[in-house]
């Protein structure tokens, strides 16, 4: 079981973890339903294909109510919702639930988790015999075996029900919605059940795909200990008895303590030494880990997250696990000249375990830069250099990650020869340049025809391109969402290189970027403020002074709901200012949306001096 955090400034263990893991228990609150982040999570889980049961979770919290909850995961999530269970009690008199599959009931007395199984009680048999009829018509919906005993009218078992449920679970036809309060160990119980009833062991999943190291043949791998071995490294860990932890899961095969395994993506071979299974902060050491499983290794020094180790005469290349950007960046600095290289240090391990936070060096300002997901992702971060690493460090003020793009379109020229009596220097090329949507990225195509440029130059030109666009003309931010074309250039037998296409490359993007002239773009962060309606008013005034475009407003019991579009820039110090004009009763939920262009007054305060 990985529990991954739910705020969004930590997104990448989320997107791990759905990576490497079979099936998933996505948790909802049940007065707010599908929150900002759910659905982060929700298309992370999509994108991997990951089966899931939901739980509808604090049943016993005032507002509490599992139906409409349910009802958000549908309109929201575009999901399949199935309740499998009926709630008992409402709010503070939640003390159950009926079970609509074998029709039983679970009733809790007490904060100890102790509970009584029995039949249905009598008030509730009504609505069980009309909830039990909806949940077996919707599981017919979406399974042909159960449809046509539905039709026929033949008795359809429990086994039927929960091998119908499992198939349609697995094959991501249907969510199963359970609900609980863990808090007070309530229906925690049937909820473990439901994990081993209807989400997929390793067997149930298809077979692993990746390819051939260096080139695009597929191969696929069954989770089998008669395959070749293949694992992937999902995170990397400083443990301060046993040094660095590589944890990873076991797709094919099975590997003991001790043996060499290859690296697929270096190239380089590595012991991997013992073998631990984690059980929280507790470690089992094994002999050999198989097809299914999910341990860590202590010994692979170069392997890092997303890297895929394999048998060295069967090598393989899995899927890499992609990483969102980082949005927020704070200047770093060690109190004392002497923490200098234990800075240096801790910032190099704490990149090496969190694929969001990276590290630079600005050689114009002679500053550490640290970036990541957001200002609590960062406050984490220097709070473990404290802890962990005892490094005192001072952090300068959030700076935000804005970028530059173009609005229009141009045809620009790059140039670059040297003649110094020898072998000189010569490379010309000609580019289109036009703006793209956006989350576009940087794009370039060849449309280099009759070899005016040779195709050895081709890369060389796109590396000088995609070089010059990391620091944009008017703010030094990268450049993005633009199209670059390669239409036209010349080129010379003798002095044209490699190095002197990269130049012009670079020339001419820097000249069609000034002719197009560059706009600032500003991240801009997908908001939602749970606020009591006596403070609605005050929260909109001060989402009206931080520029915030509110979308909508919804009422959900004696909650109002208010969902914006906010400029990270305006949303330092939020969490802090909210909490004072409701009197700490109001919370908030923020998600990176996309990159809006910045209002000339940002633009000028950004601009490069």
């Amino acid at each position: 079981i990985i529990d991954t955090p739910g705020h969004v400034d930590f997104t990448a263990e989320v997107e791990r973890s759905l990576r490497v893991l079979d099936g998933g228990v996505v948790v909802f609150d049940a007065v707010a339903g599908v929150q900002p982040q759910s659905e982060t999570v929700w298309r992370q889980a999509d994108k991997y294909h990951v089966p899931r049961i939901c739980f509808i979770n604090k049943m016993d919290k005032v507002g509490g109510d599992y139906y409409r909850a349910i009802g958000t995961i549908l309109d929201r999530l575009g999901g399949n919702p199935v309740p499998i269970q009926i709630p008992m009690g409402q709010e503070d008199k939640y003390y159950g639930v009926i079970d609509l599959v074998e029709g039983r009931s679970f009733t809790y007395d007490g904060e100890s988790g102790e509970y009584e199984e029995g039949g249905i009680p009598e008030e509730y048999l009504n609505e069980f015999q009309v909830r039990r009829l909806e949940m077996i018509e919707q599981v017919a919906e979406v399974d042909e075996h159960l449809q046509e005993k539905f039709l026929m009218e033949e008795e359809i078992t429990v086994s039927d029900l929960k091998a119908a449920i499992r198939e349609s679970t697995i094959a991501y036809k249907m969510v199963p919605v359970l609900s609980g309060t863990a808090l007070k160990n309530k229906c925690v119980h049937p909820l473990l059940d439901a994990i081993g009833d209807y989400l997929p062991s390793p067997l149930d999943v298809p077979a692993v795909e990746g390819t051939v190291p260096g080139s695009d043949e597929c191969l696929g791998r069954k989770a089998s200990k008669d395959e070749p071995f293949a694992a992937l490294a999902f995170k990397t860990v400083t443990d301060p008895y046993i040094g660095r932890l590589v944890y990873f899961r076991v797709y094919s095969g099975s590997a003991k303590a001790g043996a060499m395994v290859l690296n697929s993506v270096t190239g380089d071979k590595e012991r991997l030494g013992r073998i631990v299974k984690m059980h929280a902060d507790q470690r089992e050491e094994v002999e050999e880990v198989f097809a299914g499983e999910i341990a860590a290794a202590v010994g692979l020094k170069e392997t890092s997250t997303g890297e895929t180790v394999c048998d060295a005469d069967e090598p393989i290349l899995l899927e890499k696990i992609e990483f969102p950007e980082p949005v927020v960046s704070v200047s770093v600095e060690p109190r004392a000249r002497s923490d200098q290289d234990k800075l240096s240090d801790a910032l190099v391990k704490l990149s090496d375990e969190d694929p969001t936070f990276r590290v630079n060096y600005d050689e114009e300002t002679g500053q550490t830069i640290m970036s990541g997901m957001g200002e609590l992702h960062l406050e984490i971060l220097t709070d473990r250099m404290k802890r962990e690493f005892k490094v005192e460090a001072n952090v300068g003020k959030p700076r935000v990650a804005f970028r530059e793009t173009v609005k229009k379109s141009t045809t620009a020229e790059g140039k670059f020869v040297r003649q110094s009596g020898g072998h000189g220097q010569y490379g010309h090329v000609i580019i289109e340049m036009e703006p793209l949507e956006r989350g576009s990225g940087v794009q370039f195509e060849n449309k280099i025809r009759g070899g005016a440029i040779p195709i050895e130059y081709i890369s060389s030109v796109e590396d000088g391109v995609r070089h010059s666009l990391n620091n944009g003309p008017k703010s030094g931010f990268p450049v993005i969402d633009l199209l670059i074309r390669l239409i036209d250039g010349t080129y010379h037998d003798v002095d044209s290189s490699k190095m002197s296409f990269e130049i012009a490359g670079s020339m001419a993007a820097k000249a069609a970027v000034l002719r197009c002239g560059p706009v600032l773009l500003e991240p801009v962060m997908k908001l939602q403020v749970l606020t009591p309606e006596d403070y609605l008013g005050e929260v909109i005034g001060d989402l009206g002074r931080r520029r915030a475009g509110v979308e909508s407003i919804e009422v959900q019991g004696d909650t109002q709901v208010v969902k914006a579009s906010l400029p990270l820039a305006e949303s330092f110090g939020y969490a802090n200012d909210l909490r004072s004009i409701t009197q700490g009763r109001a919370g908030y939920t923020m998600e990176f949306e996309n990159y809006l262009e910045a209002p000339e007054s940002i633009a000028e305060a950004q601009a490069v001096v």
